[in-house]
């Protein structure tokens, strides 16, 4: 089948292949459906507020639940991993399992549009880092870490699919466009950082002290 809503087509009529994973019933491990802030317009005829208004953070940061915990710090890293598989923009909602409360994970569901497009960076789904300009201390170094050349996201991806018994996984373009992609968040944050400061960025999520980040990124 193929339609213009979807990202990629049948070759003619067959395409590979789908993977799902099985949460715990709602009985057993119940979760809410929260619409994320933001969410698309999914219209030709108009826009949501954070498409046409650079400082639109600024209300999120007022609403709760962004205003009192680290959902924020949360939307943005869910940002960032949507913009390397390329998600098509289509995270209109988020799940968090309620036992944990205001500070828990996100559960990342619907990936069905990850690596659809390996010649194409959609930009504007990284506006919560762009617009916010912040992000975790521990996502950073990691992305710091996986830009160098002995820890490249490629190789580690690449060597870790070898593993799947339906390996390779990705293409080799699909590979190499994570690399390019996390330059691009690199880029933005280190926008963020010379008009804001590393001290406003960089929000500290561990006990650990920048020296010791910094040493571990060094090691």
């Amino acid at each position: 089948m193929c339609k213009t809503e979807y990202a990629v087509c049948g070759n003619p009529h067959l395409l590979e292949g789908s993977l799902s994973a099985f949460l715990p019933s709602l009985n057993l491990a119940p979760r809410l459906s929260i619409p994320n802030p933001w969410i698309r317009s999914y219209s030709f005829d108009g826009k949501e507020e954070w498409e046409v208004n650079p400082f639109y953070c600024n209300t999120v940061r007022e609403m709760y639940p962004y205003s009192n915990s680290n959902r924020l710090l949360n939307i943005v890293d869910m940002a960032i991993f949507d913009f390397l598989i390329g998600r098509n923009m289509d995270r209109h909602h988020y799940e968090m399992f309620t036992k944990f409360g205001d500070d828990g994970f996100l559960l990342h569901l619907d990936n069905a549009r990850g690596f659809g497009r390996h010649s194409h960076d959609e930009i504007s789904i990284l506006a919560p880092l762009s617009q916010c300009c912040i992000i975790k201390r521990t996502t950073f170094l990691r992305l710091q870490l996986l830009a160098q050349p002995e820890f490249r996201l490629s190789d580690v991806m690449r060597e870790s699919l070898l593993q799947d018994p339906l390996a390779p996984v990705l293409t080799e373009p699909h590979l190499l466009a994570l690399d390019r992609r996390l330059q691009l968040i690199l880029e933005a944050v280190g926008r963020c950082i010379d008009t804001f400061g590393e001290a406003t960025v960089v929000a500290n999520d561990t006990a650990q002290s920048p020296a010791a980040d910094r040493a571990r990124l060094d090691t």
